[in-house]
């Protein structure tokens, strides 16, 4: 499976122990051949502090842990949802319950 065409999917580890131990188990290639960026370890979209910000009437599924209005970027929605949830919607093109995908 890979993700929708009309979805911009990225997998940043949140620390470069969890990107290394990642790397070695060989799930960079599976998220990478699935069609997701797979990023450096940090923070990203997380406090919008960098040019990877929602646009307005944008939507995201992340599974950081913070949530409040503009924080990933002015004017987009942020949903928080479970890492399964999250690579689900980014297969689907829609929020999606993992379970039945």
């Amino acid at each position: 499976k890979r993700v929708h065409s009309g979805v911009h999917a990225m997998v940043v580890p949140g620390s470069t122990a969890v990107r290394r131990q990642a790397e070695s188990e060989g799930l960079d290639r599976v998220f990478r051949d699935a069609g997701f960026e797979w990023r450096e370890a940090g923070c990203s979209m997380c406090i919008g502090m960098n040019p990877d910000t929602l646009s307005t009437g944008e939507r995201c599924a992340s599974t950081t842990n913070r949530n409040f209005e503009g924080r990933q970027g002015r004017g987009g929605r942020t949903h928080l949802v479970s890492p399964a949830t999250a690579a689900a919607t980014a297969l689907a093109g829609r929020f999606t319950d993992p379970r039945s995908t």
